[in-house]
């Protein structure tokens, strides 16, 4: 269980005075640099607004313009009720997938496009895939495949085992980066998905027999092999996506 540092945090001085214009940012980045730093993590509670603003000698409105940015950036939850006020949270990798899934959106950025860069990213990040899998990732990918065909044999699209087998790949990459981005293009594929609504049980297992595939390529070291049948893969996705003609160009 989270420990509760509301109490301690009172009596400590996190925050150094500021002054100067738009001093709400200034508050709101020397909270962020806190949690960066791991003196705030997830699940602890920030200090109350009156204290947070004595200590940067700042007014309880600027305090909760600070907040105000923090929560919509995601680095904060604010709570309701007696115990209630800031908690830290980690729900900004959601957050910047929604701002990323506006700007495909604003941009009218094609399907085309997402295809071409998901194949250019993920053909880098296999190469580190396949040099720094663990037998870990091996078995949370054969789970995963596992568990999508459980559910064709139950015809239900396993679309969410889908997408969450290459978020296992990213992890698999030990690369930060890579599950971040993968993450972002998930988003798009995610939503268009959504918008569609539409079981294609042949589509689903056509997608799970080469997700299969890439596995036994990565098992087997065979680095060539993995980024043929991603691109089939790839081509087959897009092929889905655009079925009724959902094209943003």
């Amino acid at each position: 269980m989270k420990k509760d540092n509301s109490e301690s945090s009172k009596n400590t001085t996190y925050f150094r005075p500021y002054k100067g214009e738009r001093s709400f940012e200034a508050v709101s980045g020397e909270i962020k640099k806190l949690i960066f730093q791991g003196v705030f993590k997830a699940g602890d509670k920030l200090p109350p607004e009156t204290e947070i603003g004595r200590q940067f000698g700042v007014s309880r409105q600027t305090v909760r313009e600070a907040l105000r940015i923090l929560e919509q950036s995601g680095f904060i939850t604010i709570q309701q009720g007696v115990n209630g006020g800031p908690m830290i949270t980690d729900t900004v990798l959601s957050r910047l997938s929604n701002m990323f899934l506006d700007i495909f959106y604003f941009k009218r950025l094609s399907l085309d496009e997402l295809t071409e860069a998901r194949f250019g990213i993920e053909k880098a990040m296999f190469k580190h895939v396949i040099e720094r899998v663990e037998e870990t990732d091996v078995e949370a990918l054969k789970k995963n495949v596992e568990e999508a065909k459980i559910k064709l044999e139950k015809n239900d699209t396993p679309f969410e085992e889908n997408i969450e087998f290459h978020r296992i790949l990213a992890r698999a990459s030990k690369n930060f980066v890579y599950m971040i981005v993968i993450e972002l293009l998930m988003s798009v594929v995610s939503h268009f998905h959504s918008e569609r609504n539409e079981k294609d049980l042949k589509k689903s297992a056509r997608i799970v027999h080469l997700h299969e595939a890439i596995l036994e390529g990565i098992v087997e070291k065979d680095y060539d092999r993995s980024v043929l049948i991603l691109d089939e893969l790839l081509k087959e996705v897009r092929t889905i996506l655009t079925k009724k003609g959902q094209n943003m160009a």
